[in-house]
C-alpha cells in the first residue's frame, strides 16, 4: 500500500510544473559551471562540503551561461552565517535596471547550523581558511563545493608538483609496459 502511494506521489510530481522542472525542459543533473583550479595549487585541502548558495534571479541566469570568476574568493563566518566573498558574477545581459545585481556582492552560503559551528571551530583552532573549489548545478539548484584548507608554502607547492609529475610518469610507464606486452 505504501509502495503504491510512493509511486503515485513521484508520478504526480513529474507530471505538472510543481516540483521543480517545467514540462519539456531538460533536467540537468550535475553540470559544472566553474572550478577554482588555483585553490588546489595554493592550498592543501583538508575537508570539503557541498552547500547551497542564495542567488538573485539574474545571477542564476549568468551562472547558467557559465559566467563567473572564482579567483581570490573565500568564505567567512559572520554572526553565525557563512558568506562567500570575492566571487564575481557579471550582470546578465537582458537584466537591466531593477533586475540587475551587484556583480561583487557577498553571497550567503546555505549550511546546517551544526556544520557552520563545526567549521567555525576548526578554522579558528587550526587557522584554516575556507575557499570555494567549484560551483555547479545539482538538480537545478546552484551548489558550491567549499573546502577547509591550509595555505601551502612555496616549497610545499614544488613538492606537490614533483609528486604529481612522478605519478604521471609512473602511470605512463605502466601503460607503455602493458601495451608492449599485448
Amino acid at each position: 500500500m505504501a509502495m503504491a502511494a510512493a509511486k503515485k506521489k513521484s508520478a504526480g510530481s513529474q507530471a505538472g510544473t510543481k516540483g521543480g522542472v517545467a514540462k519539456g525542459a531538460p533536467k540537468e543533473m550535475n553540470r559544472l559551471v566553474a572550478s577554482n583550479r588555483r585553490a588546489r595549487h595554493d592550498y592543501e585541502i583538508i575537508d570539503t562540503v557541498e552547500c547551497g548558495i542564495a542567488l538573485q534571479g539574474s545571477e542564476v541566469k549568468s551562472l547558467r551561461e557559465g559566467r563567473i570568476a572564482l579567483q581570490d574568493s573565500y568564505a567567512r563566518i559572520d554572526d553565525g552565517e557563512m558568506w562567500l566573498f570575492g566571487v564575481h558574477v557579471p550582470p546578465y545581459a537582458q537584466a537591466t535596471g531593477f533586475g540587475a545585481h551587484d556583480p561583487d556582492r557577498r553571497r550567503k552560503l546555505l549550511l546546517h547550523r551544526r556544520q557552520i559551528d563545526e567549521w567555525m571551530g576548526r578554522s579558528k583552532q587550526n587557522s584554516l581558511t575556507m575557499v570555494p573549489l567549484s560551483i555547479y548545478f545539482k538538480d537545478g539548484r546552484a551548489k558550491v563545493e567549499l573546502a577547509l584548507a591550509r595555505g601551502r608554502r612555496q616549497y610545499d607547492k614544488r613538492h606537490a608538483i614533483a609528486a604529481r609529475d612522478a605519478g604521471r610518469d609512473a602511470a605512463r610507464e605502466a601503460r607503455s609496459a602493458a601495451k608492449g606486452r599485448t
